[in-house]
């Protein structure tokens, strides 16, 4: 786990805009909270900086997050909160504080969809979830309600591929395969049905839509 935000840097969450999560501080306050990826520097002059679904997690005090560790691995934690990628050793635990968790987190991306889409448009990624793609899908497949994967059981399993932006989503059962691609479509997200060439198992491939 990492260490939390320094004191400094909790005051420049804290007194985030509660809407747009946009930023006061330093350049060196904030390019740290951006290096950390509890912030981004929107491309469009004047480059005001804003918190991303981790600061917003951050800021209401949630201090777990999972991280990819790599393609094919569960993610490690690293101190902000993600969605389940699936497959996690030491997952959250499910129930009402988690859901409302997940719930904010979406919220919160939807919002930066809207402040950063050139259109405002909310029906499709935005930048943050192209430099993102585990952790985006996995947000927009959690907050639907499927279910992630545990250390040994069945459920989703968002992974990185070879491919440049996409993900591969696994889930055991055919039914819920579908219909996690049916959720990450109607997220803004491209997919297509493939199969192992080996086992013959099906998975997903998503990429973020551009228009």
């Amino acid at each position: 786990m990492t260490r939390p935000p320094s004191a400094a840097q909790r005051r420049v969450i804290d007194a985030a805009d509660p809407v747009t999560g946009r930023l006061r501080g330093t350049e060196a306050q904030l390019a740290a909270l951006v290096k950390r990826g509890l912030a981004f520097r929107h491309p469009r002059p004047p480059h005001d900086h804003f918190l991303t679904p981790e600061g917003h997690r951050v800021r209401q005090g949630i201090t777990r997050a999972p991280e990819p560790a790599g393609p094919g691995k569960a993610p490690a934690s690293t101190g902000v909160f993600a969605a389940r990628t699936g497959g996690e050793p030491d997952p959250p635990q499910p129930g009402p504080a988690r859901r409302r968790e997940v719930h904010s987190a979406w919220l919160g991306l939807l919002e930066l969809r809207r402040m950063t889409n050139p259109d405002g448009a909310v029906d499709r990624p935005c930048g943050w979830e192209r430099t993102h793609l585990v952790r985006a899908a996995a947000l927009a497949l959690e907050a639907a309600g499927h279910r992630p994967a545990g250390p040994d059981d069945g459920g989703y399993r968002v992974r990185e591929t070879p491919q440049p932006e996409a993900v591969a989503v696994h889930e055991p059962d055919g039914e819920a395969l579908r219909a996690c691609a049916a959720t990450l479509e109607e997220a803004g997200w491209q997919v297509s049905e493939h199969r192992e060439p080996r086992t013959g198992t099906r998975y997903l491939l998503a990429s973020p839509r551009r228009a």
